[in-house]
C-alpha cells in the first residue's frame, strides 16, 4: 500500500507563498504521473499541477506563472511552490499518483489545508 504525505499547508496572507511537500512511500517513477488538486468548501475537487513520470509538467490556467510543480527523485517528493497566492486559492491541497500498472488504482495523499487571509 502506497502512501503519500502532504506537508506545508497553513495560513497565510493574500500576496505570500507556501511551498507544499508529497512524499510517496516508493520511488515516484513508479507512477505515470503525480499530481496537485484542489478542494475548497462547496466546490468540485480540481486539477491543480501535475509532473509526469518523463518529468513535463502541466498547470491550469489559473494557477500559470504562479505555481510550479517539481520533484525530488532521490526523496521521493513532489513540490508545489505557491506564490502570489490569493485568498481563491483557499482549500485543501490534496496529491495524487497515478500508477503505471493499470491494475493499481490512484493513490491520494491525506490533504492540506491551505488558508489566504485578504
Amino acid at each position: 500500500q502506497v502512501q503519500l504525505v502532504e506537508s506545508g499547508g497553513g495560513l497565510v496572507q493574500a500576496g505570500g507563498s507556501l511551498r507544499l511537500s508529497c512524499a510517496a512511500s516508493r520511488s515516484i517513477f513508479s507512477f505515470s504521473v503525480m499530481g496537485w488538486y484542489r478542494q475548497a468548501p462547496g466546490k468540485p475537487r480540481e486539477l491543480v499541477a501535475a509532473i509526469t513520470r518523463s518529468g513535463s509538467t502541466n498547470s491550469v490556467d489559473f494557477v500559470k506563472g504562479r505555481f510550479t510543480i517539481s520533484r525530488d527523485s532521490t526523496k521521493n517528493t513532489v513540490y508545489l511552490q505557491m506564490n502570489s497566492l490569493t485568498p481563491e486559492d483557499t482549500a485543501v491541497y490534496y496529491c495524487n499518483a497515478a500508477p503505471l500498472l493499470a491494475s493499481e488504482f490512484d493513490y491520494w495523499g491525506q490533504g492540506t489545508q491551505v488558508t489566504v487571509s485578504s
